[in-house]
């Protein structure tokens, strides 16, 4: 019997110690989010690798981050100074934030602005009938864009994201949309900024101050965007984008309870996914070697440098053989050079596919006259 009562408290200390002392966790080993919402992903916005998933393939209402496919084709299809027409149909859509009345005007960039910052659904509309003459029309153009995309498992009926049986996207889906819009200089910036004043040009000093609908602007470190989402029937959405270290993060997340969900879910994603990755030394700038010939100067060759180091983005436990560099740069390049002008690109190759870049510039190189440098110049299409 004291066997017995000794082994049986031998197993009770072991269990208590296990309970009690939990076991640390180390870099690239840490426990998954805990989330609310039905769908999220986490994505290495460079090469778009998964970092982590949660029913990733199911189809839901993505709610307003639809306006993230309406914003960059916006951007790319109008000119930025170009005035937008703001319609009836447009004035009467519902939740125009952007106090918007028929037969006023904006420039296309402060309509798209509004658009983005706020989840204005009649600015959407605007938009589209300005690229396409109606909504159908632009709603072709939305799903052309999908499919170019690979957004295999997407349609889209209308440019807000309002609720349409026909509407509908997933979390995997959207996060390649995000990975592309983030792409665009004008469209990061836009959906970087937590305040702005909007101004119309008609009436001519109608201005609105607005913030954006992103929460996590000014209250999550290294916070660049993206795009939120809500409706009663999608529930919560939100596209967000975070930048520590070199790093960038995408997280897209669907049907949370409520508003504020989305946000501290996603604050435990990307938490997550920057326990996950880091940043390893790919080669230092002193180290790449590269020339290209010179015509009309002092000289026949010069040197090429990278204006910093390449570095990337590593998963867990994953090694750099996935990464190799290429060289997009002139054979010869015309005299005079300054050492600040870029002249070319060292090109990051992830699986041969390229996912980054790094500006190049020359040594300084003065205009003038050399027998080799002349030559270069006559033989310039044989090099």
């Amino acid at each position: 019997m004291n066997f017995l009562r000794i082994f049986a408290a031998g197993i009770l200390t072991i269990f208590l110690l296990t309970i009690q002392r939990p076991v640390p966790v180390a870099r690239g080993e840490s426990a998954e989010p805990q989330i609310t919402a039905r769908s999220a992903i986490l994505i290495e916005a460079s090469t778009g690798r998964v970092i982590w998933e949660k029913n990733a393939d199911e189809e839901h209402y993505p709610a307003s981050t639809t306006k993230m496919m309406t914003g960059i084709l916006g951007l790319e299809s109008l000119p930025p100074h170009s005035e937008v027409f703001i319609s009836p149909n447009a004035a009467g859509t519902e939740d125009c934030f952007l106090d918007i009345h028929a037969g006023e005007r904006l420039t296309a960039e402060e309509l798209i602005t509004g658009m983005l910052m706020v989840s204005d659904n009649g600015a959407a509309v605007a938009v589209a009938e300005q690229v396409d003459g109606s909504v159908g029309a632009f709603a072709k153009r939305m799903n052309a864009k999908a499919k170019e995309l690979g957004m295999n498992h997407t349609h889209f009926a209308n440019p807000n994201g309002l609720p349409n049986p026909d509407h509908h996207s997933t979390v995997r889906d959207m996060a390649k949309l995000a990975q592309y819009v983030m792409q665009n200089k004008k469209f990061r910036e836009i959906v970087g900024q937590k305040d702005r004043t909007i101004s119309w040009t008609f009436p001519k000093n109608k201005r609105l101050a607005v913030s954006n609908s992103n929460k996590l602007l000014g209250h999550y470190e290294g916070i660049t965007g993206i795009k939120t989402g809500w409706t009663q029937i999608s529930g919560g959405c939100l596209a967000a984008s975070a930048k520590r270290n070199g790093v960038e993060l995408i997280a897209v997340l669907m049907q949370t309870p409520t508003p504020d969900d989305r946000f501290s879910d996603a604050r435990k994603i990307l938490d997550y996914g920057f326990s996950q990755v880091h940043m390893v030394k790919g080669i230092s700038k002193e180290r790449v070697k590269c020339t290209a010939w010179v015509k009309d100067g002092t000289q026949a060759t010069v040197k090429l440098h990278p204006v910093s180091d390449v570095n990337y983005p590593i998963i867990g436990g994953e090694t750099a053989d996935h990464y190799t560099l290429s060289y997009d740069v002139p054979k010869v390049l015309t005299a005079p050079l300054k050492e600040s002008d870029p002249v070319g690109k060292v090109i990051i190759n992830y699986d041969g596919q390229a996912v980054g870049c790094v500006e190049m510039t020359a040594d300084k190189v003065q205009k003038g006259f050399s027998i080799s440098s002349w030559l270069v110049g006559v033989f310039e299409r044989l090099l």
